[in-house]
């Protein structure tokens, strides 16, 4: 399991990340302490408090978890 956390500030970044998400052969969750979304499920992660971080967590290998990441910090500034 890798994890980081992300600010998603705008409707347009959630859209972005559930696109990158869905375009991924592995599962990816994200949420807080009360909350854990299906990454790729764009009506689930506009149920989530975006006033902080989200954490997410992906189950997949460490190369696959360093090329998601490079490429969520473009969407994610």
């Amino acid at each position: 399991m890798q994890e980081f956390h992300m600010q998603l500030n705008s409707f347009r970044q959630v859209q972005d990340f559930v696109r990158l998400a869905a375009e991924q052969p592995f599962e990816i969750r994200v949420g807080n302490d009360h909350q854990n979304i299906n990454g790729k499920d764009l009506m689930g992660m506009f149920s989530l408090d975006y006033s902080c971080p989200v954490r997410v967590r992906m189950c997949c290998t460490q190369e696959q978890y360093h090329c998601f990441l490079s490429s969520a910090k473009e969407i994610a500034v």
